[in-house]
């Protein structure tokens, strides 16, 4: 039996997950369950999937976690600390998937016992992708790739040698605001941009898809992850979401990889990795898709993807005052206190300010670095916020 662990597992990516351990229970012994405010998924499927432990990241809802946990032999648990005393239960395979920066300490934990991490936290990678692959090697883990686009990627290099790989295509949908004026997107609402064509996601993910700051993490977890240079990686609108993502090779090869929107197929193929099995998603009918479309992103519609790129050529510090100042940006846009458009402005404003205090360049020295930058940029983002409020 296998000990597996699901880190934001209230989340779209824990959900998928907990739906496929579930079809299997004999398979799997559960050991911890971890979320943030849904008190009551949480615990459900805590109490269904016979997990040891489960933890909200909350402090003040432990009262609540544990009367609705009371008599079902499951403990209970709270708070930072408590996320960190579940990475360092033993387990064979562990979903990283919680949201944001709060996923980093866990997952450098779990590392340590030298485990399997299936990696959909896209922060881990954007602002400490080094030090996380060296933890991994130094502990003897492996990293396995949950966002869809990597995952294809990875799947596409099975077999490969990397040093023959001349370009790597990551794919986009658009978002929900794709077909929009442009002169229209600085009107948009937290509705409008929390509404997405192809996949069913969570509020902060859908809205960072039609922003394409989603689009941009992934070119920066793209260039950490396999290693290969910036020059060498694109992003392509498809407005389908059927083709995830492509691999060129030095003989002109294009290598595809298809399959329907549902992130089972990711979370799926980390599960059984290195076996592939049978998954519950739909089956592809080209005939019926007909048509592919591709187009180049138009970078005054997605400014975002231009800000990515020039952190992936700076490296250093630059990726984790990135991923903190777009939180930021995304909270006051979800809050009414910035545009749509303005959430870019942010970010940019906030890299330039942190350059004369930090140089962007210098690497990480540890994990405690990477948290203290991200604190500095997130502070410096809502004081820009902040300005813009009052100008």
């Amino acid at each position: 039996m296998r000990r597996v662990s699901i880190f934001g597992a209230t989340g779209s990516i824990g959900q998928n997950t907990v739906d496929l351990i579930s079809r299997s229970p004999d398979a799997y012994e559960v050991v911890a369950l971890t979320g943030a405010g849904n008190i009551a998924q949480l615990a459900g499927d805590a109490i269904r999937l016979k997990a040891r432990v489960a933890v909200t990241a909350h402090e003040d809802r432990l009262d609540d976690l544990r009367a609705a946990l009371a008599g079902s032999g499951v403990e209970a648990a709270a708070g930072q600390g408590a996320l960190i005393e579940a990475a360092d239960r033993p387990a064979d395979w562990i979903m990283s998937a919680i949201v944001g920066a709060a996923g980093l300490a866990p997952g450098f934990q779990a590392l340590r016992h030298g485990t399997t991490l299936a990696l959909a936290n896209k922060e881990s990678l954007v602002t400490a992708g080094p030090l996380l692959l060296q933890e991994a090697a130094r502990h003897g883990a492996t990293i396995l790739p949950v966002d869809s686009e990597h995952s294809a990627v990875f799947q596409g290099l099975v077999g490969e040698d990397i040093s023959c790989v001349e370009r790597i295509v990551i794919t986009a949908s658009g978002g929900g605001l794709r077909d929009w004026p442009i002169e229209a997107l600085a009107e948009a609402t937290v509705a409008d941009a929390g509404a997405h064509p192809n996949w069913a996601m969570g509020q902060r993910i859908t809205i960072d898809s039609a922003s394409m700051f989603n689009k941009g993490m992934e070119l920066i977890e793209t260039k950490e992850f396999f290693g290969v240079s910036h020059d060498k990686i694109e992003a392509v609108i498809h407005p389908q979401s059927i083709v995830h993502a492509l691999v060129g090779f030095c003989d002109g090869a294009l290598m595809a990889h298809l399959g329907a929107p549902d992130m089972r197929h990711a979370i799926g193929y980390a599960l059984h990795w290195p076996d592939r099995r049978a998954l519950p998603v739909a089956r592809i009918d080209l005939a019926r898709i007909a048509t592919l479309e591709f187009y180049a992103p138009d970078l005054t519609r997605y400014p975002a993807l231009r800000i990515a790129r020039e952190v992936m050529e700076t490296g250093g510090r630059s990726g984790a005052i990135f991923n903190a100042a777009k939180e930021i940006a995304l909270d006051g846009f979800i809050a009414g206190r910035i545009g749509f458009m303005q959430m870019s402005a942010v970010v940019e404003e906030t890299l330039d300010a942190m350059s004369s205090q930090v140089r962007l360049t210098s690497p990480m020295s540890g994990l405690e670095d990477v948290l203290d930058t991200d604190q500095m940029a997130r502070q410096m983002a809502r004081t820009r916020i902040t300005q813009m409020e009052t100008t």
